[in-house]
């Protein structure tokens, strides 16, 4: 589905269903250097029971035309006009990693316009390591390699993936590759100096749900536990074994969490 946002093209999967406005609105937010497609799974159930599905390519990611907006108050405030192109008075808003604090950001900004938020590999401070910021501002391969190690389990890496001859860890780093280096660039840097963190948890009024992976060395669990406790309708789901990248590495515990937060 193609949206017009600001003059600019922005595409949104639907999840294999037409999109309705009228029917609750759940939308999907990638996080840095990826696309819809992390969301493939988790889309397809909401668009088939009952909800409208976007799951977005951001502004200078994936299909949809940049430039990609600087910061994280800068997306937060660019959601309201994305939902407006939709035609979308209010939405759950679901975000993975830089998404996740795109989500929060825009909840506490335009609460009227969020009904609920689930944060997927959460923390703050999102912090970036300077190496890999320097190695992503010259546009060297090794970021790729060396994100998506940090990123996925070790033991999710070779084996173990429930659909036979799927190779996820080859399959990230296919994935972030083909982001534009410029992209996965800013994204650090965007990542890295969002200090609202602390006082968006506090005016998110809407229920919040955080779903962390055991093994996550991104987003630690323990970060992910402390800010759970913090919000004023807060839970938080912990999938065990799992790394940063829940939506490949245990994809049907990921469901399962989003449905009885969502439709449960």
């Amino acid at each position: 589905m193609w949206l017009e946002v600001e003059g600019r093209k922005v595409f949104a999967a639907t999840g294999g269903r037409e999109f309705d406005a009228g029917q609750p609105v759940v939308v999907f937010i990638h996080g840095n250097a990826c696309d819809h497609t992390v969301w493939a799974l988790q889309t397809r159930w909401f668009a088939y029971h009952g909800y409208s599905v976007l799951a977005l390519d951001l502004p200078g990611n994936g299909r949809s035309e940049g430039p990609m907006p600087d910061s994280v108050e800068a997306f937060a405030d660019w959601m309201p006009k994305l939902l407006d192109a939709a035609g979308v008075k209010q939405a759950v808003l679901v975000g993975h990693s830089m998404g996740a604090l795109i989500a929060l950001e825009t909840a506490a900004r335009h609460p009227d316009r969020v009904s609920k938020i689930s944060l997927l590999g959460f923390a703050f401070p999102m912090a970036v390591n300077p190496e890999l910021q320097a190695l992503a501002d010259s546009g060297a391969y090794t970021v790729v390699e060396l994100m998506n190690d940090w990123m996925i389990a070790k033991s999710n890496q070779i084996g173990g993936n429930r659909v036979p001859g799927q190779y996820l860890l080859a399959g990230a780093i296919r994935l972030v590759d083909r982001a534009p280096r410029a992209a996965l660039a800013l994204g650090f840097r965007a990542c890295n100096a969002y200090q609202g963190g602390k006082a968006a948890v506090a005016a998110a009024a809407c229920p919040a749900q955080i779903i962390a992976g055991e093994r996550d060395i991104m987003t630690p669990l323990r970060a992910a536990r402390g800010w759970a406790q913090e919000f004023r309708q807060g839970r938080i789901d912990v999938l065990p074994g799992c790394g940063h990248l829940m939506m490949g590495e245990r994809p049907d515990e990921t469901l399962d969490a989003l449905k009885d937060f969502i439709a449960g």
